[in-house]
């Protein structure tokens, strides 16, 4: 339950405009739903490159597997399945699928911040190539030319 409820945090944190707006140029769009996988896609990269991506999301231009996937829209760092980790875990230890979902609930209640307001900074338009350019050079150079 713990490892679940730091994960939600530190997957909380990145939900902001500018790491939409990496995940957009990275994925050549991103649905909400794949803005989850791809926030749980930069937790997996490990605390550093996580660092890097929540201070800078421009820094992502960096890493290999996006300059690697760079101008073909693949969907690298859009990882799904380390969304359920915690629930795969605690499954695999009690041998119950819903057992987690449960559990989780009754741990969820103790927690008085649960359901805050998230501050996501300034919205603006991913399908706008200078204001892409402005905000992440790196990332639109790399991504779009």
């Amino acid at each position: 339950m713990e490892y679940a409820e730091r994960f939600d945090e530190v997957h909380d944190a990145l939900y902001r405009w500018d790491v939409w707006a990496a995940a957009y140029l990275i994925g050549g769009g991103c649905s909400d739903d794949s803005f989850m996988d791809f926030r749980a896609g930069v937790i997996a990269l490990g605390r550093q490159w996580y660092e890097r991506v929540a201070a800078a999301p421009d820094s992502l231009a960096g890493h290999p597997d996006v300059i690697q996937a760079a101008g073909v829209h693949d969907e690298v760092l859009f990882y799904e399945d380390v969304n359920y980790a915690a629930s795969g875990a605690f499954e695999r230890i009690t041998g119950d699928a819903d057992a987690f979902y449960e559990a989780w609930r009754g741990f969820r209640k103790a927690d008085p911040a649960n359901g805050h307001a998230v501050d996501m900074g300034e919205e603006f338009d991913f399908d706008d190539d200078g204001e892409m350019s402005r905000r992440l050079p790196r990332l639109a150079a790399l991504i779009l030319g």
